[in-house]
C-alpha cells in the first residue's frame, strides 16, 4: 500500500475508534509493522493532524476532524458500498481487505451506508490458489505455470497467459491463453492445485488478447477446460 494511502487509513481508523488505539492494533489492521505505525503517526502529527497520545498508551484523534469529501453523491456512494460488500462472495481475501479500505473512504460521502447490508455468501477461498497473485500476474503480463484438473479429472500442467479473472457466485474463473492448446481457455481456480509465476512475460499483448477474447465470447467460440 502506498504511504499516502496508508496515512489516510490511519486517519480513518482513528476517526472511527471509540477508545485510544494502540500501535499494535493499528499495525494489525494495516498489515504493517508497529515501527511503521509510529513513523506514520509522527508524519501526520508533523502535518498538524490532531492526533494525540504516545507509544504504549494509545492514540486518539480530536473529535470533529474532517477530511475533504469524496466526490460521490449519496446514491453513488451507497451503490458502490453494496458492490464492495459483495466482494466478500469472491473468496479473494486481499480484494476484500481493499474493499473494506475503500468502504471507509466512501463513508465520508454517505454516513448512512451502514444501513445497507449485502449477503457475503459465495465462493469459498481456495486452499491452494491466492487470486491476489493471479491479479498481479494479469497486471504485469507475466506467464503462470498451473497444475490443473479438468472436468474429466484429467490432470495436466499448463503454461498460461492470464488475461481476465471472472468472479461467479459459485466459483472463480480465469480466462487465459493456453500454450498447450494454442487457444483461449477458462480455468476454474478451485481446480488448480498449483500456480507459480514464470520468468517469461507477454508484455504489450494483454490488451490485444482481451479484445480477441471478447470477440470470441460474443460468438461463443471459447472452449472451457
Amino acid at each position: 500500500m502506498p504511504k499516502s494511502d496508508r496515512l489516510f487509513e490511519v486517519i480513518q481508523i482513528l476517526r472511527a475508534a471509540t477508545a485510544p488505539m494502540k500501535a499494535d492494533d493499528i499495525a494489525a489492521l494495516l498489515e504493517v509493522s508497529k515501527r511503521t505505525v509510529y513513523r506514520d503517526i509522527a508524519t501526520l502529527q508533523a502535518m498538524r493532524t490532531p492526533i494525540y497520545g504516545e507509544a504504549g498508551i494509545g492514540y486518539v484523534m480530536r473529535h470533529g476532524y474532517d477530511l475533504p469529501p469524496i466526490n460521490f453523491d449519496e446514491d453513488e456512494a451507497e451503490a458502490i458500498t453494496i458492490g464492495l460488500s459483495m466482494i466478500a462472495r469472491t473468496g479473494d481475501a486481499q480484494l476484500l481487505k481493499a474493499a473494506k479500505r475503500a468502504a471507509r473512504k466512501l463513508s465520508e460521502a454517505a454516513p448512512q451506508t451502514n444501513t445497507l447490508i449485502a449477503s457475503s455468501w459465495g465462493t469459498d477461498a481456495s486452499e491452494h490458489i491466492d487470486p491476489y497473485h493471479i491479479r498481479q500476474a494479469i497486471r504485469s503480463e507475466t506467464k503462470l505455470r498451473v497444475l490443473y484438473t479438468d472436468a474429466d479429472d484429467t490432470q495436466s500442467e499448463r503454461i498460461i497467459w492470464p488475461l481476465i479473472l471472472i468472479y461467479y457466485a459459485d466459483n472463480n474463473m480465469l480466462a487465459a491463453w493456453c500454450e498447450l492448446r494454442g487457444d483461449f481457455r477458462h480455468f476454474r481456480l478451485d481446480r488448480m492445485t498449483k500456480c507459480t509465476t514464470e520468468p517469461e512475460q507477454f508484455l504489450g499483448q494483454g490488451a490485444t488478447l482481451r479484445r480477441i477474447w471478447e470477440t470470441d465470447m460474443k460468438s461463443m467460440t471459447v472452449d472451457t477446460d
